[in-house]
């Protein structure tokens, strides 16, 4: 791993980019341009914050959140991957699977002509464990930074066999407190309900008054987020991904889960883009595929 002088020859950009390691020795990039501020860990290459110039953050990070080596972080932007929650087979893998707690390399940084700032973060062989994934296949996440964010998770299928992959951005976003808000964007969308059990149909829009844990099918058309707390609409629009995962812990799991803080759970929402359950994706040999979201800020209408 190259150290923080390294990093920040290589890859810094004065008064914009910045390299950084905190006591636990994680690794961070900070981003502050004229648009945006934003913070990514090596670790996961997860995203720990994000706030457009004179806004408030839109990405929420649990402040009992552990920065410990090959532990995951409570908030932020994690990346599940190769698969979604447990694994279909092997109870003794990694929950949403291996990328989230391995370290990435920073393979590129740039200032773009419109003020945004470009960062591709790949997964090197070393962190693929080939007890757990024997493929050969590659793993970038390419984040651009600016009053709105974009995130590309790119695989590719190096190898002569059709490859199957499960994933998910596990985005947690900040809102003023959850029994406020609604998602529009999901309406008649056939759910799995992991909670109560079953396949529903949503009616209206997803209000929250308990834990509430989906993964809503054929989710491909833009999902708000509206906060009347906050006087805001984050908005979600994406592509390569069908399913869409909607999470809220509530009380009774906050607790026994003991990093979300005190009443953490009612200042967050993980609206998560995803290929899970019956929307995984198969890379043909030579393929590849992108799971890309934008999000982006305005406010309620009135």
């Amino acid at each position: 791993m190259e150290s923080i002088s390294e990093l920040n020859r290589r890859h810094g950009i004065p008064n914009q980019v910045s390299f950084c390691q905190d006591a636990n020795g994680f690794i961070h990039v900070d981003v502050n341009n004229p648009q945006a501020s934003a913070r990514i860990a090596l670790q996961g290459a997860q995203l720990t914050s994000w706030a457009p110039k004179g806004e408030e953050a839109v990405i929420w990070l649990s402040k009992e959140a552990s920065f410990l080596k090959g532990k995951s972080i409570r908030g932020g932007a994690p990346v599940c991957w190769p698969w979604f929650g447990p694994h279909e087979s092997q109870g003794d893998f990694p929950a949403h699977g291996f990328a989230r707690t391995a370290l990435w390399e920073i393979s590129g940084v740039e200032m773009q002509a419109d003020g945004t700032t470009r960062l591709v973060f790949r997964l090197p062989e070393t962190s693929f464990p080939t007890n757990q994934w024997p493929h050969a296949t590659t793993l970038e996440n390419r984040m651009t930074i600016g009053s709105h964010l974009e995130v590309d998770l790119v695989t590719r299928n190096l190898g002569s066999q059709p490859v199957t992959i499960g994933q998910a951005l596990h985005t947690y976003f900040q809102v003023g407190d959850i029994r406020t808000i609604r998602l529009l964007g999901l309406e008649e969308c056939v759910y799995l309900d992991k909670v109560e059990g079953g396949r529903k149909i949503q009616k209206g829009a997803v209000n929250f008054t308990q834990e509430t844990d989906r993964i809503y099918q054929g989710a491909m058309q833009d999902i708000l987020i509206e906060d009347p707390l906050m006087q805001r609409q984050i908005r979600i629009t994406k592509n390569g991904s069908a399913s869409t995962v909607v999470w809220n812990p509530w009380i009774e799991k906050s607790e026994k889960l003991g990093d979300l803080g005190d009443e953490g759970y009612l200042h967050m929402v993980c609206v998560e883009n995803a290929n899970a359950a019956e929307d995984r994706i198969t890379l043909a040999p030579g393929a590849e595929h992108h799971l890309w979201v934008r999000y982006s800020i305005a406010p309620v209408p009135r």
